[in-house]
Order: structure tokens, then sequence, then C-alpha cells
């Protein structure tokens, strides 16, 4: 398995800080979701068409950009326009680099939300049909109504795309709905790709992020159940920052997570 963090968790870094830092750090990867003051990666001017080359000279070692997490909402069929740009805007991005994913999301909150299930079926497979050549999977988030996973395994029955896949986000299907791992596994095993790792606990009614290991997730059972799967994919620590600025600073949290996580997986 190889160990990635997300840029929300960084947002105050600029680019060359937050690369440098995965180089320094030992990462394998880093997930692109917005980047200093732009969240719309595309559109992030060291990411222009005549700047590729030298980005993906700068990730031909040891540590890649293992995924680009866009913001498209997928669930909403009185707002998909946008939202589907922006998912083919990723993917034409994420070709150019050779990065191998993008993420999608039914609904914009992670918590379960109003959605239209069979819009969002027929909007996926659009974006996945579109992506089917590029060598770039569109995964789509345990959050919202499919963070419930036995929704999400049917889900990816009614899509039955290929090259589509889940993003397990470890924390949204056992806070907002009491899926132990086995249980989460059991209903998507076969269709995750790549995780998001958070840890939290929850005070009375109110969810606090913690550093992992420092909150009650069961993020050694996952390691251990991946390890049975033959998982190999990322790990990803998505530390939201960006949104909750009060959180702890990204190189102290970096580093734990990484030495952490080395120990839990060997």
């Amino acid at each position: 398995m190889k160990l990635s963090f997300s840029t929300l968790g960084c947002p105050g870094w600029s680019w060359k800080e937050i690369y440098a830092t995965a180089f320094d750090f030992g990462f394998d990867g880093i997930e692109i979701r917005g980047l200093e003051n732009e969240m719309y990666i595309p559109k992030f001017p060291k990411f222009a068409d005549n700047n590729i080359e030298n980005i993906k000279r700068i990730f031909s070692g040891l540590t890649k950009i293992s995924m680009l997490t866009s913001g498209a909402v997928i669930g909403n069929p009185k707002n998909v326009s946008p939202f589907y740009k922006e998912a083919t805007d990723y993917i034409d991005l994420a070709a150019k680099l050779d990065v191998p994913f993008i993420r999608l999301m039914i609904s914009p909150q992670p918590y379960p939300t109003e959605a239209d299930y069979k819009f969002a079926v027929e909007t996926y497979k659009k974006i996945c049909t579109y992506a089917k050549d590029t060598g770039v999977s569109p995964l789509i988030e345990t959050n919202g109504i499919l963070a419930e996973t036995k929704k999400m395994k049917q889900f990816m029955k009614d899509v039955n795309c290929e090259n589509g896949g889940v993003l397990w986000d470890i924390h949204h299907p056992y806070r907002f709905f009491g899926e132990s791992v086995s249980e989460t596994l059991g209903n998507i095993g076969e269709y995750v790709k790549y995780l998001h790792v958070k840890d939290s606990e929850k005070i009375d009614t109110k969810i606090e992020y913690r550093m992992i290991g420092y909150g009650d997730m069961p993020v050694s059972e996952v390691i251990s159940s991946l390890k049975s799967l033959g998982f190999e994919g990322y790990l990803s620590l998505e530390w939201v920052k960006r949104w909750l600025p009060e959180l702890q600073e990204p190189g102290i949290v970096f580093s734990h997570y990484l030495n952490y996580m080395s120990y839990m997986l060997k």
C-alpha cells in the first residue's frame, strides 16, 4: 500500500513547498485538491499545457500525483452542466499528467443529503464513457447517500462500468451509518481503488477531527483488512484544514501520518 496526502491539508503552502515536502518526507503520492488560491486545478497556471512536461519531470521519481480531486457533484440534475464540464476537464488534465484517478461525488456534503440516485447513475456512466480510453478512472466517493455502502454496491452494479471505482472515505460509512469495516468491505471491497483516511472523535453530537491514532476510527482494522484483500493502492490523508483553519499545522500532521501509517503497514 502507498501513502499520500491531500492538499486540503496545507492551504497556506505554495506548490513548490507541497511537492518538496512530499519528496523530503518520502510520501508515495500527492492528492491535488486545491493549490494556493485556486480550487479548480485545470485553471492553476503551473498546470497549463505549456508546463505539463515540466510537471511530469518533477514527478518522474518515486513520488507521484495520486489523484486530481474534483468538486464535481453528479446527483443534482438542476446543476449538472458545470459539474460535467469540471469532471471532463479533470479527466483531460489527469490524462495529460498520467494521473490514474479523479474524484466525483453524488452530493457536496459528506453526510446523507438529498440527491437524485437515478440521475447520478446515468451521469456517472456518461463520465466513465468519456474517460474510457484515457487511462483515467473516475472514482465515486462514499459520501452523502452513497456513504451507506449497500447503496453504493447497488450503484456500482447499476452503473456497470469497467473503468469506474469507489473512493472509500473510511470516515463517512463509519460515522454516518455506523458500519463496521467488515460490513463496508463486504459491500464494496471489490470496487475500492483508493482511500481517504481520517481520524475523529464524536463529542456529544459534534465530530472533532484528530491526528491519526488520536481518535477512535478503526484505522488499524482498515489496514489489516486491506492487507488480507491484497490492496496495493493509495491511503491518502484528508486533513481538512482548508475548511477548518483551526486544525493543527500540516507539517506536524503529515509527518505523524507517515510515521504512524508506515509502522502500521509493517
